[in-house]
């Protein structure tokens, strides 16, 4: 357990700022992983033209992580604005910095330490304001949304993208097992599994007004490929969020990645994306 936190089962995601560096490293290597997948690639290419991103001068990137969505904003090529990344944690800013000159973009975004639920940023600073997969591991979401809207311009759009975690699923020859290690699993990296189901409602209480919405269920069947990393991932972050032993959580993380190799895997989860704007 990390020195000072009292971690009982709770969303490592949302405690990044207090997590040792090889943790954090196993956070970046799952970031950058799932980042450059093609499916979540996709999902992010349609939420950005929704908001016709490419017009936008001023872009605010909340819960930046390691700047997979800002990075992605600035290589696309009608994109000539510039974007601020805030995340949480220190190290994963600095991870953000590194990553965007090492991909010669570090001219067109900026990423600072900073909290979403308190950004001390004016009002009405940025075109446009996007949650990309923060909103299920804050504390509060409606003040984060209430955040959005208030430094976003009016006219201006928001998107929330975030995965539906509470579906979240993985296949075992155990299915009452099975079922408590998908909730052990839930609990242990998410805050809030079932927000993205009650943004309809949120974004409205923040007074955005909803544009668009996407959703998409994302599978592996017979072979963990989007879900592989993730398997990686777990063998440490479990254990870190005290959801299950080191020996637990690695032999659950063979047992899934044994079932991949006989083409048994199972895993899946919802995704979900709400484009609104500012009256």
């Amino acid at each position: 357990m990390t020195k000072g936190i009292c971690m009982g089962t709770v969303d490592v995601y949302r405690v990044t700022s207090k997590l040792d560096d090889p943790t954090l490293d196993v956070v970046i290597t799952r970031l950058e992983a799932r980042g450059k997948h093609p499916r979540f690639m996709e999902m992010m290419r349609e939420y950005l033209d929704a908001m016709k991103v490419d017009s936008c001068r001023s872009v605010l990137d909340l819960g930046c992580g390691t700047g997979v969505a800002a990075r992605s904003i600035a290589r696309r090529k009608g994109f000539a604005g510039h974007i601020t990344g805030v995340d949480l944690s220190p190290y994963l800013v600095a991870a953000a910095k590194r990553f965007s000159e090492q991909e010669g973009v570090g001219h067109a975004v900026e990423f600072r330490a900073g909290d979403s639920h308190s950004l001390g940023l004016p009002d009405g600073a940025f075109d446009a304001v996007i949650a990309h997969t923060l909103i299920s591991h804050v504390d509060d979401p409606r003040a984060v949304l209430g955040e959005m809207g208030r430094v976003v311009k009016p006219g201006g759009t928001i998107a929330v993208f975030d995965g539906d975690y509470a579906s979240i699923t993985f296949g075992s020859g155990d299915v009452e097992k099975g079922k408590a290690n998908d909730e052990l699993i839930i609990k242990a990296l998410v805050t809030n599994p079932r927000v993205m189901r009650q943004m309809p409602q949120l974004l409205q209480e923040a007074g955005l007004s909803l544009v668009s919405a996407f959703s998409y269920v994302v599978a592996d069947i017979g072979k963990a490929d989007f879900w592989a990393p993730a398997l990686q991932s777990f063998i440490r972050l479990l254990p870190k969020a005290e959801a299950m032993s080191e020996s637990e959580a690695q032999a659950w993380v063979t047992s899934m990645l044994k079932r991949s190799e006989q083409g048994q895997f199972f895993g899946a989860t919802n995704f979900y994306t709400y484009v609104a704007t500012r009256s």
